[in-house]
């Protein structure tokens, strides 16, 4: 987690600093700050800097990774690394909940958007505990 840390340290630090220079050259050429670049490249520097804590917060608790280490080698990272779920139709589910939520917020339906949105909370509730109920569940004792 070294690694991702820095890197998305430098690219905050890059972002902050186009936020300035943004806001500075539109302020010199137009005599007003130019507001929605102006703020979303504000916001992306806070959102690479959300990243960046997390992982720096992250890497302070775990153990060195092989990548993270100057004297790694390949095959210390050989092994296995996580389950992958092989199949699934619950994102597709959430994903058309998300859409139906969405088009009640652009036509301002409150009742699509209210029935998008409990589409949500089930699709999510679905998609967590697919391996804890149905022909999914894993036999644990």
């Amino acid at each position: 987690m070294k690694t991702e840390w820095k890197i998305f340290t430098i690219i905050s630090v890059f972002l902050f600093g186009a936020t300035m220079l943004y806001g500075l050259w539109t302020w010199g050429e137009s005599g007003a700050v130019e507001w929605i670049g102006t703020v979303a490249l504000m916001l992306s520097g806070l959102l690479t800097s959300m990243c960046g804590g997390f992982f720096w917060f992250v890497s302070r608790r775990i153990d060195l990774r092989p990548e993270d280490r100057p004297d790694g080698e390949i095959a210390d990272g050989a092994g296995e690394v996580g389950f992958f779920s092989p199949g699934s139709y619950w994102p597709f589910g959430l994903a058309l909940a998300a859409a139906i939520a969405g088009l009640g917020l652009v036509f301002w339906q409150f009742w699509l958007l209210g029935l998008g949105l409990v589409a949500v909370v089930f699709a999510t509730c679905g998609l967590l505990f697919e391996y804890y109920s149905g022909t999914r569940r894993t036999a644990e004792h």
